[in-house]
């Protein structure tokens, strides 16, 4: 009987997962794995909304896999230690797994593709992650995108690949395994109500109820941070707990939605092909920019206390649901490095320890797309105000009501700019500007005209600021 390994990683489903499905194919019996990688046990960036849906997630597969006849094996790192184990308990011929794209995955297959070919074995690697592979796309005269307009024209036209079925079977044999609950990064983690929960099924009804309904006011509505207008998704597509394939089958008729596809695709392509902007700017130049060590405005940044409604709801909705609409991920982006003038790898990273979808190409390429030092035709002189996106995003204040209760009785011509209250307006609402509600830690108009000089100092370009 042949058996061949499949190495869960990220990709924690049995539906539409092409590895596994190719396993299944070519093997009688297959052994489902998951390493527990101590490279992200140890890694302080890594909070515990992202571990919570990790754990979620493997107990959900678990329960799948179990449905299936098979049985989920947990064992722990590093991988290329625990998988030539497994081949030999098991027999195995031969480590099925889905490809990942960054820096510390791409080092670590290359240790385990040694170690199983040192075992006699191979670790074979398929597409699955993405609609369309990073070495299937390219410019006229061969490069890479660097441009997201052109990259989305000639990604939609691209061939995709159709979802494939998952195992009508599975066996998995008797082996000794990890038991989930006694790991002490899952075992300690509080319960957390609010936060995304994971699991292939809870992705497939959040796509059920996006496809039933908010799709369908999707262009209109999906900038709009008081309405609940988009997905979710974004944690179940890092963990893969869904397949952008399932995704995209049932939601080809909308194109701006298949549009955002397409950006979490450029932003893996981009990285594929420049590894080194998971360590630097795109733009080399602007790490040179006199960035800000400003700690306490990057305390107040994190805590949702800077005075600007929008930004603070942001930072708050970010610590209590870990999770931040992308609209809303921009103003706050913005109004760290283009107001208190702070380096972006310092928001990236703040970002990446409070979200439960903390993907490093979407983390990085979104943090370098707002900061201006990343892929982007418009770059430097694009400022958010956080007062007018306020009125644009939330123009009734109901998502700043919701994360800043302290302006609950603010006014609605006052809930965006709450410092232009009397001080009746402010007795009235229960609001006393610098004791109820922080005073602005800076004026966005006078770090506006900062940041514009810092960037023209840096490269003396004198391109008019354009106003969001």
């Amino acid at each position: 009987m042949r058996t061949l390994i499949h190495w869960f990683r990220r990709d924690l489903r049995i539906r539409d997962n092409t590895a596994l499905a190719g396993a299944a194919r070519d093997a009688e019996r297959v052994v489902p794995v998951f390493v527990l990688d101590d490279h992200y046990l140890r890694d302080p960036d890594v909070g515990p909304a992202r571990f919570r849906f990790l754990r979620e997630s493997l107990e959900a597969l678990a329960a799948e896999l179990s449905a299936a006849g098979g049985r989920l094996v947990l064992r722990r790192g590093p991988a290329a230690k625990a998988l030539p184990e497994l081949l030999r308990e098991t027999g195995a011929e031969g480590v099925y797994a889905n490809a990942e794209i960054g820096p510390y995955p791409e080092r670590r297959d290359r240790e385990v593709g040694e170690a199983l070919e040192a075992a006699g074995a191979r670790l074979r690697l398929f597409p699955d992650a993405l609609l369309v592979e990073p070495d299937a796309l390219a410019t006229a005269a061969g490069d890479p995108y660097t441009v997201y307009t052109p990259f989305s024209r000639k990604w939609l036209s691209a061939e995709k690949r159709d979802p494939v079925a998952a195992p009508a079977s599975l066996e998995t044999p008797e082996l000794e395994s990890v038991d989930i609950a006694r790991v002490k990064a899952w075992r300690d983690l509080p319960a957390d109500p609010s936060s995304p929960k994971g699991g292939e099924r809870e992705a497939r009804q959040l796509l059920e109820r996006f496809v039933g309904g908010p799709i369908r006011r999707y262009a209109g509505d999906r900038n709009r941070v008081d309405i609940a207008g988009t997905s979710r998704l974004s944690p179940h597509l890092h963990f893969g707990t869904i397949s952008p394939r399932t995704i995209l089958g049932a939601a080809s008729g909308n194109s701006k939605f298949v549009l955002e596809l397409a950006w979490r695709e450029f932003f893996h392509h981009v990285l594929f092909h420049f590894p080194r902007v998971a360590e630097e700017s795109f733009r080399p130049e602007l790490d040179r920019l006199r960035w800000s060590g400003d700690d306490a405005g990057f305390d107040a940044w994190t805590r949702g206390a800077t005075g600007y409604p929008l930004v603070d709801a942001a930072m708050r909705e970010l610590s209590t649901t870990h999770w931040m609409h992308n609209r809303a991920r921009m103003v706050a982006g913005s109004f760290l490095t283009k107001d208190l003038h702070i380096h972006w790898k310092r928001g990236e990273a703040w970002f990446e320890h409070e979200l439960a979808d903390a993907d490093l190409a979407n983390n990085n390429g979104g943090w370098q797309w707002v900061a201006g030092s990343g892929t982007d035709a418009a770059p430097y002189f694009r400022i958010f105000s956080p007062v007018l996106q306020s009125k644009k995003l939330d123009p009734e204040g109901a998502y700043i009501r919701r994360f800043v209760p302290e302006l609950a009785r603010v006014p609605g011509d006052r809930i965006h700019e709450p410092w232009t209250m009397t001080a009746g307006e402010q007795r009235a609402a229960g609001c006393r500007i610098g004791m109820d509600y922080p005073e602005r830690i800076v004026d966005h108009e006078t770090e506006r005209r900062a940041a514009l000089r810092l960037f023209e100092e840096m490269k003396g370009a004198k391109e008019p600021s354009r106003r969001k």
